[in-house]
């Protein structure tokens, strides 16, 4: 079964979102800040983490990093998904590693074909790497 880690400050959005995935046949876990989303990718190792950018404790952005520098984590899928729309930012998300950047307001649909084809475009890549690598 396919792990998501949904780091999100606003419980209401994060409940949401939890309740979304594990009835499309997701396991989600919800972490409430960016502390306790590293500490939980550590012992999870979710397939993807979807992170707010905007989080008490350490940002998104830190959170992204600190994976990124973990050689158990350093390949995990990791998507951003914020309010702020501007090119700056998306492109400073993208440049420290993210592989995806959604914005919120996030529809249903629109959520569960993002998270689908982040999951395809990373197993994509791991398996082009691991080919290149071989």
């Amino acid at each position: 079964m396919t792990k998501i880690l949904v780091i999100e400050d606003e419980s209401s959005i994060r409940e949401d979102i939890l309740e979304i995935l594990n009835a499309y046949g997701y396991k989600a876990l919800g972490a409430e800040n960016g502390d306790v989303g590293v500490q939980m990718a550590q012992e999870y190792l979710p397939d993807l983490i979807l992170s707010d950018l905007m989080l008490p404790t350490i940002s998104g952005l830190e959170v992204l990093k600190t994976i990124r520098s973990e050689p158990a984590l350093a390949n995990t899928c990791f998507a951003i998904l914020s309010a702020k729309t501007d090119k700056e930012t998306i492109a400073q998300c993208l440049d420290c590693g993210a592989n995806y950047y959604l914005t919120k307001p996030i529809g249903l649909q629109e959520l569960l074909d993002a998270i689908e084809t982040a999951l395809a475009g990373c197993r994509d890549l791991d398996e082009f790497c691991n080919t290149a690598n071989g």
